[in-house]
């Protein structure tokens, strides 16, 4: 999974965990996704690492959320599941003897570090509380 979809589905799970009465197994939330249970265990053991949720083995067990909403933050989600990086591009041949790739390499670096600190002051600045306020909101309009 690239780390942007890996973000979007994990925020997804997570919504859906907060509105959802009791544990959600692997399974479910791998049939939600369109993808495996390992490949579920496998990301969401880095939100659990984290401490934004917990799992319990056995009948009855799954996963839940840990911790309280408005302490978390869509950046804080993407550090638990996605890695450092945010952007996923980048110069193909960083080391590049040509000098025009040198100077393409710079400039693409100088916008990209840009737009992710743009990106960092923005994810950061969200939390799940106000996702979930959103999906509510949404919720009881459509009704």
């Amino acid at each position: 999974m690239r780390n942007d979809s890996r973000l979007s589905r994990m925020l997804h799970v997570l919504l859906h965990m907060a509105r959802h009465d009791g544990p959600m197994t692997s399974d479910v939330i791998a049939r939600m996704l369109g993808t495996n249970a390992v490949v579920v265990r496998r990301t969401m053991a880095g939100l659990r690492d984290a401490g934004y949720v917990r799992s319990e083995k056995g009948h009855g067990g799954g996963w839940t959320i840990a911790a309280d909403l408005d302490t978390v933050s869509l950046l804080d989600v993407h550090r638990a599941v996605g890695g450092p990086r945010l952007f996923a591009i980048g110069p193909e041949d960083p080391v590049s003897g040509c000098a025009v790739e040198k100077v393409v390499n710079a400039a693409v670096e100088d916008a990209l570090r840009e737009a992710e600190a743009l990106l960092i002051v923005r994810l950061s600045a969200v939390s799940l509380a106000e996702l979930a306020l959103s999906f509510d909101a949404q919720c009881s309009s459509a009704s």
